[in-house]
């Protein structure tokens, strides 16, 4: 009986170009990552479910796939990278100095993202400065990921900036019930324009209604913070991302870099500048990160903390196809001749060379055949000779 094993909802088999070209995007980043001085970090594939519930992580439950281990408590797989690392940071690397430079190369399990086109295993390479505050560190987290969409072979892209303290510091301004401000974020953050304007509608005489209501529309270059500030009377946070706009651009960044101040995802998880990555074929976001200052204190040691991760199959997907080496010639050989056979091998261009396993030539000019090598080298008697298959 014919049957076809499918594998689970949400997860597939990734085969030959496909795995180099994800494995040339991890190389690269993480070759980045450590030249800027970021140590790896390796965490469980799976958790405890209550980790996730301490530390007050925005991803619904929902979102993780659940597993019951022997002792009836319920673990999940690792459905995000920060948490975890922060656990470790609070812990293990208690008497660490800070600031501390991780990076991982691992993969997070979703679970419901076969609904919308997606994959329940993502790829993630990223990195967690953790220790450190203020305007250096966002400096140094902001480079980096343009460095990383650069060194991964990106041309086509920029970084959208955002900060949750002007929402904040809008919605303080607005009288209103905090479900109806959790809904606002919602709307805002999927630019669902005539829904927010419906919900805005009954607090019209509010002075924070217009900016807010102008929100999902304030994305672009360096001039939206120059309406946002007419718009709001002027913040804080448009302050402080117009001076670290000034640092990026000095610096050389400034073609790569854009303002998206609807940027409100996870607002009680993101404590000041967020950013977004973005590249010319991907249907969304390949990078996302931003600061967390109370994470790690869940966990027992307070410390500020900021950090971003790159989808690498999404950033792999956007590049120039790997093409791989085609198979130029078997190698026959006989007896005692398999160290001599070997060295040939390694000396060639990988994946343009195989040995044949076959003892007698016939068969090896057969196989030579069957995948396209033109040339069997024969190795036998301490000599050796080409033949045309």
């Amino acid at each position: 009986m014919n049957y076809t094993v499918h594998t689970p909802e949400g997860t597939r088999d990734r085969l030959f170009a496909e795995c180099r070209e994800r494995r040339q995007v991890q190389q690269a980043l993480t070759a980045l990552f450590r030249r800027r001085s970021y140590a790896e970090i390796i965490t469980p594939e799976v958790e405890f479910y209550d980790l996730f519930l301490q530390s007050g992580n925005p991803l619904p439950q929902e979102a993780m796939l659940k597993i019951i281990d022997r002792s009836g408590k319920i673990m999940v797989m690792r459905p995000d990278c920060t948490t975890p690392i922060a656990r470790v940071a609070a812990t293990k690397l208690r008497t660490v100095p800070l600031p501390q430079r991780l990076y991982y190369d691992q993969t997070v399990f979703r679970s419901g993202q076969e609904h919308r086109g997606g994959s329940s295993e993502i790829a993630q390479c990223g990195v967690e400065l953790i220790g450190a505050g203020g305007k250096k560190a966002d400096l140094e987290m902001v480079a980096l990921a343009v460095d990383a969409l650069k060194a991964a072979g990106l041309e086509q892209f920029h970084v959208e900036l955002g900060h949750v303290g002007f929402f904040r510091e809008l919605t303080a301004r607005v009288d209103m019930p905090a479900a109806a401000a959790e809904q606002m974020r919602s709307l805002i953050e999927g630019k669902n324009f005539a829904a927010l304007n419906d919900l805005l509608e009954p607090y019209d005489g509010q002075s924070a209604v217009r900016p807010l209501r102008r929100l999902p529309y304030l994305f672009g270059g360096a001039e939206v913070l120059d309406e946002a500030d007419t718009l709001s009377g002027g913040s804080d946070a448009l302050d402080y991302l117009r001076d670290l706009y000034g640092e990026l651009k000095h610096a050389g960044y400034g073609e790569h870099i854009r303002f998206d101040l609807g940027l409100v995802h996870q607002i009680d998880y993101y404590t000041g500048v967020v950013f977004r990555g973005y590249v010319e074929g991907a249907g969304d976001a390949v990078l996302s990160g931003g600061r967390y200052d109370k994470l790690v204190g869940a966990f027992g040691r307070p410390a500020q903390a900021t950090g971003f991760a790159v989808d690498v199959d999404a950033v792999a997907a956007c590049l120039p196809a790997v093409s791989s080496a085609g198979l130029e010639m078997l190698i026959h050989y006989g007896d005692g001749e398999f160290a001599r056979a070997l060295a040939v091998l390694d000396a060639r261009k990988p994946g343009s060379c195989e040995l044949s396993p076959c003892r007698a030539l016939e068969s090896t000019l057969s196989l030579a055949r069957e995948k396209g090598a033109p040339v069997v080298l024969v190795l036998e008697n301490g000599g050796e000779r080409m033949v045309e298959v």
